[in-house]
């Protein structure tokens, strides 16, 4: 196989450089705030496996950026909120940070969960069931 011009924890690290990272304890005290919406972009399979943050919205990987974008044809009005703080997660906290990291590309202001659901978990943070 040719080597890569960039890995994929290079891209990572990347991403992390420019954006916002939320640690575990600050979201666990915000989680009831109506202020801030969590998204959650990991796979169904994993959500019904491990849990879920209470309240979190749902966005497959695959579709954040056709649910954020207004013009898209996918759009969810969840994105298009005024006044929220939107933090995205995933298991550990890579996933999110690509992701935020296209998002802010696009326009689209957010941060994520540093450690992501195995820190949330790890640190006592609540968990719902999904069914």
């Amino acid at each position: 196989m040719t080597k890569l011009k960039m890995s994929s924890a290079d891209m990572v690290a990347a991403a992390r450089a420019r954006i916002t990272e939320v640690e575990t304890a600050d979201l666990i005290a915000q989680v009831d705030d109506p202020n801030v919406v969590i998204v959650d972009i990991r796979d169904p399979r994993e959500r019904t496996r491990t849990g879920a943050i209470p309240g979190a919205v749902h966005a497959p990987r695959g579709m954040v950026e056709f649910w954020v974008d207004p013009d898209s044809p996918y759009h969810k009005p969840v994105f298009s909120q005024e006044g929220k703080r939107y933090v995205f997660h995933c298991a550990s906290g890579w996933r999110s940070a690509l992701t935020v990291a296209t998002l802010q590309d696009m326009g689209f202001e957010a941060a994520h969960l540093r450690t992501g659901f195995s820190g949330w978990e790890a640190d006592g943070g609540p968990i719902e069931a999904v069914k």
